[in-house]
């Protein structure tokens, strides 16, 4: 399958909320193939999301410590116990910055055809569950910080100019 090339944090389709799946076809398990194609083709990626190869729809694959999937059309409970720890985004490379997430979730969604899908994650795997989601909302993990740091987060993010 052909590993795409991922939009960086300025493109506008980041920015953008995806539409929901209606259609489980071919061209759904294709994107499916290349967001899990896209996520082993680099060390250390942990999860991606349907945005973040520049297609707007409600699709994320996730991949950590032996624990690996997708969601469409997902949806998140989240538990009210809150950590802070580094995060990153494979659309700005290198730069790693403290948020704070919950702790456990729970992923309700369809899988590429159209099954109930549940994961339930705790830890890094409920942050990387977070984090694709947010890409589907055209929320970036800067949004989530407070003013002043996510100056510092962009000017480290963003190519100069």
């Amino acid at each position: 399958m052909t590993v795409r090339p991922i939009r960086m944090f300025d493109d506008p389709v980041l920015r953008s909320v995806s539409e929901p799946v209606r259609d489980f076809d071919r061209e759904l398990r294709g994107l499916v193939k290349a967001l899990t194609a896209t996520i082993r083709a680099g060390a250390g990626r942990a999860g991606l999301a349907a945005p973040q190869i520049g297609v707007p729809l409600r699709v994320l694959a996730y991949s950590y410590e032996g624990r690996s999937g997708h969601l469409v059309n997902p949806r998140l409970e989240l538990s009210e116990r809150r950590v802070t720890a580094d995060e990153a985004c494979l659309s700005a490379p290198g730069v790693w910055w403290p948020l704070e997430r919950s702790y456990l979730v729970t992923a309700r969604g369809r899988d590429m055809f159209g099954k109930p899908v549940v994961v339930r994650a705790m830890g890094v795997l409920a942050r990387v569950l977070q984090h694709e989601n947010d890409h589907l909302d055209g929320v970036l993990f800067s949004d989530h910080l407070e003013a002043g740091e996510r100056e510092r987060f962009l000017a480290a993010a963003l190519p100069p100019g």
